[in-house]
C-alpha cells in the first residue's frame, strides 16, 4: 500500500529482457536502504526488489504488467518516481494507492502557468464511471486531485514542489503515463454491480 507521495526519482541504467519479462536497474539515493523481497512503487507500479548493488537496485516485470503500464516505454536514462511502501502509523498525505495499475493514459497538454503547471489526460472511456471532479487519481504514482473531469479526459495542476520532485518535468504531448483509479471508488463500483 502506497499514499501517492514521491519519496524521490530514480535513473533507469540497464534494462535486461529475459523471456517475457523486463529487468530494471534503477540507480537512487535510497537504492542502499532497500532489502531484497521489498515492495516499492516505481511510476506507480508496484515491483518487488530482487537486487542490489551500491547505489542501483533491481526489479523485474512480468508481461502482463509490461501491457498494463508503460514499463515498455522506459529506456536507459529515464527518470522514474520512487515511492516505498507505507508503514503502519505514517500519515496519509495523499490518499491510498495500491501500486496496481488500472490502465496507460496519454498526455495531451502541458502547460507552464505563473507558479503552476496545468497537465490534460485522455484515458480509456471504459474507466469513466471511475472519474469524479475533485477526486483523486494516481499519474505515474503520484497522488493528485482532477479536475474538468469529461467522459475520457481529466485535467491536474502541479505545484513547483511536485514539478521539481516528480518526474512531471519530464512529461510532454503524447508521452504515455500509468493511471491507478481510487481504490475507494473501485468497490463502490463493484457493490453497486454487484447489488443491481
Amino acid at each position: 500500500m502506497f499514499t501517492g507521495i514521491i519519496e524521490t526519482t530514480g535513473i533507469i541504467r540497464k534494462i535486461i529482457t529475459e523471456g517475457s519479462n523486463l529487468s530494471f536497474w534503477v540507480e537512487s539515493y535510497i537504492a542502499s536502504e532497500l532489502k531484497i523481497d521489498q515492495s516499492l512503487a516505481h511510476n506507480g507500479v508496484c515491483l518487488t526488489v530482487v537486487g542490489i548493488e551500491g547505489n542501483q537496485h533491481c526489479v523485474t516485470a512480468v508481461a502482463e504488467t509490461i501491457s498494463k503500464t508503460n514499463l515498455g516505454e522506459w529506456k536507459i536514462n529515464s527518470v522514474i518516481n520512487l515511492e516505498r511502501a507505507l508503514k503502519v502509523g505514517d500519515r496519509l498525505d495523499g490518499h491510498f494507492v495500491q501500486g496496481h495499475v488500472d490502465a496507460t493514459g496519454i498526455c495531451t497538454s502541458a502547460k507552464a502557468l505563473e507558479g503552476s503547471w496545468l497537465f490534460q489526460f485522455t484515458f480509456p472511456e471504459e474507466f469513466a464511471t471511475l472519474m469524479i471532479e475533485k477526486g483523486s487519481i494516481c499519474i505515474n504514482g503520484v497522488s493528485l486531485t482532477v479536475f474538468n473531469v469529461m467522459r475520457n479526459s481529466f485535467t491536474v495542476t502541479i505545484i513547483p514542489y511536485t514539478h521539481e520532485h516528480t518526474n512531471f518535468d519530464n512529461i510532454k504531448p503524447k508521452d504515455e503515463v500509468n493511471l491507478e483509479f481510487d481504490v475507494l471508488g473501485k468497490y463502490l463500483l463493484r457493490k453497486q454491480d454487484v447489488t443491481s
